[in-house]
């Protein structure tokens, strides 16, 4: 998981590298600032947009979200799989056995 930002990274560059699309900023454009599109509003689309509006940066790290499975779950799904793994074993193991004879 350490290196997965790096890699994304690496694609992206590697992929602006062959776009040929150049942004630039037209002539005529203004500049837009959040405050500037929520005052001319009114009413509850004011008040949302004025609530959703971000005043500083965040002090604390985005949030961790929980494990998705409980402890008891995630040993049930584990022991899922263990047993699926070796039930095919078993079928390739008896597959070729079954294999084996009939060519000798």
């Amino acid at each position: 998981m350490d290196y997965v930002y790096d890699y994304m990274y690496h694609l992206l560059t590697q992929y602006s590298k062959l776009l040929r699309f150049k942004p630039e900023i037209p002539k005529n454009s203004t500049e837009l600032c959040s405050e500037t599109m929520a005052c001319p509003r009114d009413g509850n689309e004011r008040k949302f947009m004025m609530e959703s509006l971000v005043t500083h940066p965040a002090e604390t790290g985005p949030c961790t979200m929980p494990p998705p499975y409980d402890p008891a779950s995630f040993f049930s799904v584990l022991k899922r799989r263990q047993s699926t793994a070796r039930r095919i074993e078993q079928w390739e193991s008896k597959y070729w056995r079954k294999h084996n004879q009939t060519r000798s």
